[in-house]
Parts: C-alpha cells; sequence; structure tokens
C-alpha cells in the first residue's frame, strides 16, 4: 500500500499525506492552494461555479474533461492532473484562447460563475474541433449565469478556434504525459486523517477483500451522490473505499448478445455505445445531468444507490439488464429488477459491491422507447420515468416489458400493465386496458416534484404515447431539436 496522494496542479507536483479523506477539491484549492478562481455556488454539482478539468493519459494523449470540484473528494485526484483558471495563461502572461474570445465577447458581468464557464469551454477547446451549437449547448448546460443570458457565452465558444487550436497545455503534452505515467500507482492507496479512512484499490480482488474486513464502507464512485452527503448533511463517512481506480470496474466488454458494464464506467464513456443500441436510451443519459457530472458519475453507482427517480434503471429493468454482484466468497448474478426491495434497501449483502451491468444487446422484433418528465428539460431530477420494450408478432403483443421510475419506493416494472395487454392485439382498446391496470401497479406520491395525480395522468399518457410512436408513422410526439428526437 502506499499512503500519499500524488498529482500535478497544472505542471507542479502535488504530494500529499493525512489529508482529510471527504475534504472536496474545492475546498483544497480555496483554503490550501489559496486558489480562489473557482467559486463555490451551490455545493451540490448543479451550478458549475466551482468546475475544474481533470487530465488523464488515455493512450499517446491526455484527456480533459470538466468536473465539479464542490463534490470531488481530494484522494480521488491521485495520478491525474488538475487545471484551474488560475493556470491557463501562457508563460508571458496571455490569456488563453478560451480567456481571450470570453474578453471578445464580452461574456461576463459579475464575472463569479466565469471561471467555471471558462474551464468548461477549456475542455471543450482540447475535446472538439469547430463544435457544432448542440455540442456547446450540451457542454456549458451545466453552468449557470444570472448576468448575460449565455449568448455572449455562446459566441465566445463559437470564437475561441480562430487561432490554431494550441494552447501551453498541447505543446507540453509529452512532458506532462510522462510526468503522468510516474505518478500512475498500481497499489492500494490509503489515506488516514481524524481517524478516519479512504482506500483506493487497483484490483478488483483487493476491492473484494477490503469490503470484507469493512462490509458497512461508503463505497465511492462518482460523487455525485456521495458528496452531497458531506456537502449538505454534512455526514462524517468512515471508511470510504473509491472504486474509480480499479481497472476491472472500468471496462465496457461487448459480447455477442450483451454490454458488460464495469461499475465505475461514466456516463461519459458509456453513451456513445448505449446511444449507438438505443438512441432513446442515449438521449436519456444526455439529459440525466450535465456534462460535469456525466464525466463523474457512473451507471453503477446509479444502480448501486437504489434511488426511485434514477434514471438508468428503469430503461435498464425494461431491456431485461442483469446485475453481477462480487464478495469476497464470489459473484453472483441476478435479475436488476430483483436487486431494489424497499425504499433504501436492495439485495446487496454485507461486503458485496456491484461489479457489472448486463445490457442484452438490440434483438429482432423488439422495439424499445422511453421517456423522462422532468420540470426542466436538461439537467433535472425526473418526476416519472417510462421505459417500455414491446415484441410484436403480426399485430399481437407477444412480449412486453414496462417499467418505471418516480411511480413508487423502488424502480419498479408494472406488472399489471404488462399482464393485460401481453396477448393482445395492440390497438387503442388494449392501451386503455392496459392504463387502467398501471393504477393497480402504482401509487405515487406527492412531493416537490409533481402530484401524485400528475404522476398517475403521465404514466398513462407515456403508455399512450408509446403506442402511438409504434403504430403512426409520421405522428411527430417528441420535442424536436436541431439534430435530436428528444427522450421526452
Amino acid at each position: 500500500m502506499t499512503d500519499n496522494i500524488r498529482f500535478l496542479l497544472g505542471h507542479e507536483r502535488r504530494e500529499l499525506r493525512d489529508v482529510d479523506p471527504t475534504m472536496t477539491v474545492l475546498n483544497y484549492l480555496r483554503l490550501v492552494e489559496r486558489r480562489c478562481g473557482t467559486k463555490e455556488g451551490c455545493a451540490e454539482g448543479d451550478c458549475g461555479a466551482c468546475t475544474v478539468v481533470l487530465g488523464e493519459p488515455a493512450g499517446e494523449r491526455i484527456r480533459y474533461r470538466a468536473v465539479n470540484s464542490c463534490i470531488q473528494f481530494l484522494p480521488t485526484l491521485d495520478g491525474k492532473q488538475l487545471i484551474t483558471v488560475e493556470q491557463l495563461k501562457d508563460d508571458a502572461g496571455r490569456l488563453h484562447p478560451v480567456q481571450q474570445a470570453m474578453v471578445d465577447a464580452h461574456g461576463s458581468q459579475c464575472g463569479f460563475c466565469t471561471p467555471g464557464f471558462v474551464m468548461s469551454l477549456f475542455a471543450l477547446f482540447h475535446g472538439q474541433d469547430r463544435p457544432e451549437r448542440d455540442d456547446i449547448n450540451d457542454a456549458l448546460a451545466g453552468n449557470l449565469c444570472r448576468c448575460t443570458g449565455y449568448g455572449p457565452i455562446v459566441t465566445a465558444a463559437e470564437n475561441m478556434y480562430g487561432s490554431p487550436r494550441r494552447d501551453k497545455f498541447t505543446a507540453t503534452q509529452a512532458a506532462t504525459l510522462a510526468e503522468l505515467g510516474r505518478l500512475q500507482n498500481s497499489e492500494t492507496t490509503t489515506v488516514n486523517s481524524d481517524s478516519r479512512r479512504f482506500f483506493a484499490p487497483t484490483r478488483i480482488d483487493e476491492l473484494a477483500r477490503l469490503m470484507g474486513e469493512h462490509p458497512m464502507a461508503t463505497l465511492l464512485a462518482g460523487g455525485t451522490d456521495v458528496g452531497l452527503w458531506v456537502t449538505k448533511q454534512h455526514r462524517r463517512l468512515d471508511p470510504v473505499i473509491y472504486v474509480g481506480n480499479v481497472a476491472e470496474l472500468r471496462r465496457i466488454d461487448v459480447a455477442a448478445a450483451h454490454i458488460d458494464i464495469g461499475a465505475a464506467v461514466t456516463y461519459a464513456d458509456l453513451h456513445e455505445l448505449i446511444d449507438r443500441h438505443y438512441p432513446d436510451f442515449g438521449e436519456l443519459i444526455r439529459r440525466l445531468g450535465s456534462t460535469q457530472i456525466r464525466n463523474a458519475g457512473t451507471m453503477g453507482g446509479n444502480v448501486a444507490n437504489g434511488s426511485p427517480i434514477g434514471d438508468s434503471t428503469p430503461p435498464l429493468i425494461a431491456l431485461g439488464a442483469t446485475l453481477v454482484l462480487r464478495s469476497a466468497a464470489g459473484r453472483r448474478e441476478m435479475r436488476l429488477e430483483d436487486y431494489f426491495i424497499a425504499y433504501g434497501k436492495q439485495d446487496r449483502r454485507p461486503g458485496e459491491f456491484v461489479e457489472l451491468i448486463r445490457l442484452p444487446l438490440p434483438q429482432s422484433g423488439w422495439q424499445f422507447h422511453c421517456y423522462k418528465i422532468s420540470k426542466r428539460f436538461d439537467q433535472d431530477i425526473t418526476a416519472t420515468l417510462g421505459a417500455f420494450n414491446i415484441k410484436l408478432a403480426d399485430g399481437i403483443v407477444e412480449d412486453i416489458r414496462i417499467a418505471f421510475g418516480g411511480m413508487a419506493p423502488t424502480p419498479k416494472r408494472a406488472l399489471a400493465c404488462e399482464a393485460a395487454l401481453k396477448g393482445k392485439p395492440w390497438t387503442r382498446a388494449a392501451i386503455a386496458e392496459g392504463q387502467r391496470a398501471l393504477r393497480q401497479d402504482f401509487a405515487p406520491i406527492t412531493d416537490m416534484r409533481a402530484s401524485k395525480e400528475y404522476r398517475g395522468r403521465v404514466a398513462e399518457n407515456l403508455l399512450l404515447k408509446f403506442f402511438i410512436e409504434t403504430t403512426e408513422s409520421g405522428v411527430e410526439t417528441r420535442v424536436v431539436g436541431e439534430r435530436r428526437r428528444a427522450c421526452g
């Protein structure tokens, strides 16, 4: 084991010991490094004022991704490059092309949110050559501003490529890659401070051993939920076991009939593959959070937490996904829908952790659609989410799987509705029966996101919407963007 955290702050090496295991990167930057360009706005990964960029080796280049520093724990920086707004100017003091474009377009007024916007655009600058407007909108969806109305900022994004797409990070990439290579660690990192412990194993067998020794540990993947336990609920977590360095959990394996998705695979790494096979599911992933959240959050974490409004679980259930759990004693596989027992309770034994999600690939004759209903279209928590998967034979429902989120204490299949539809002609009359059956399946609650009456009516209407989309061509049922059919 190793007891220190090593990373690059810009191009300067940092080596830390005895740090608070749940100190956020934001607090480290502001309180320890005194780099105050990074701001705290919401402390929950929603506003983007705290956006920083992480660089990681990706073959012969460095992959730069924007993340929310307010919910990222400091020990997760091990082996990475951390870039803040202070490091963007070149050695002669000239502004970075992103910063200059913001100045030229008058993209800042009060300036509080500006560093976060700049860092999101910096990641885009290094990730895409002249992105389309949709890509710019996606890159900025996680940054909120109350002053400029976004127009000048979008203009800056369009103009930041006016000169060759090159900066000091491009010029020093080879040297930075070499330095990052020297920081890579094949051993378990252990942090101890104030009687609290943080473990970051690199191998799955070591993770299983640690979970056997610490069955009540908090498992940490992207931190998009766990981070809020610290920043909002002020929980004192001990121990924390970070799974983001476990190589086996970061794999995506495509077989003949299914995709194995490691529990530490981020949404950003998964999005393109899912979108290729299930476009509605891909669009749902694009909408479930900001770029910063998708760069950190994992589908495995979303499933493991068992939230009734977790966006990925209803589509996975409707598609017949299974879950592989791992412990020191071995593996067991179950249907994903059986994992959820009650609100806050999942079928995960002491010492077990989610190893992978096994998602079936599309099968001939099946049609899959899903719909997310939320108050805001982008980057909002779901009120109701419906996922529908049907196989028709000569107009008869040969098989059907329907799952909803936000309608029960757990993500849940609509078994009564399925039974009402299976074996019947796929007609409006059958849909009416299915809608009545949904009232047996669910007794939704009223909360801040929707009333129980609204949720019930929406669920019935989503079933009708699915029917229309699978039977009537040329009928527009979606909010249409410039190039996407929206999931809603």
